[in-house]
């Protein structure tokens, strides 16, 4: 990354923190910390292009950053940590599914089928598309902490 590249998104960064301190975004929820992810910045475009290679590559604990529509909503996982499912559609056609763990993290609610839904999370090769998990902080410390945003809310 260039210095010009990165004095830019510090700029935008700075920006958007200034404006939210002062309530420009008065319909958004600030409630919950938002911590963005060590290889990801909200700031930063969807990494549609590296899920697209991590797939074709079979490549696995990969952290990204997507956007997609909501095409199917699944059942909880219930065993062990229960975790919200939904698989999502991007703009390439790769179908991923979205384990988000409700134990550490709210459930996303209002969720419903072609809602546009943004994601920073971990992906994992499967034959079928992905899995993106991790889509919440580590209350340890020791992993990149991921979010899901959705409708003007950040769930993490």
């Amino acid at each position: 990354m260039n210095n010009r590249s990165l004095a830019t998104k510090v700029a935008l960064l700075l920006v958007v923190l200034s404006a939210a301190s002062f309530g420009v975004f008065r319909g958004a929820d600030f409630s919950q910390a938002v911590r963005p992810a060590h290889q990801s910045s909200p700031l930063s475009e969807p990494s549609t292009n590296s899920i697209e290679q991590a797939f074709k590559q079979r490549l696995s604990n990969i952290q990204v950053r997507v956007r997609g529509s909501v095409i199917k909503l699944l059942p909880d996982d219930r065993d062990g940590s229960r975790h919200q499912r939904f698989l999502i559609r991007l703009d390439s056609g790769q179908t991923l599914l979205v384990a988000h763990n409700i134990d550490l993290a709210p459930r996303v609610k209002g969720l419903a089928v072609n809602d546009m839904i943004e994601i920073h999370g971990e992906y994992e090769w499967n034959e079928k598309g992905g899995v993106i998990h991790w889509t919440h902080q580590d209350p340890r410390g020791h992993h990149p902490d991921g979010w899901i945003s959705y409708q003007g809310r950040l769930y993490q």
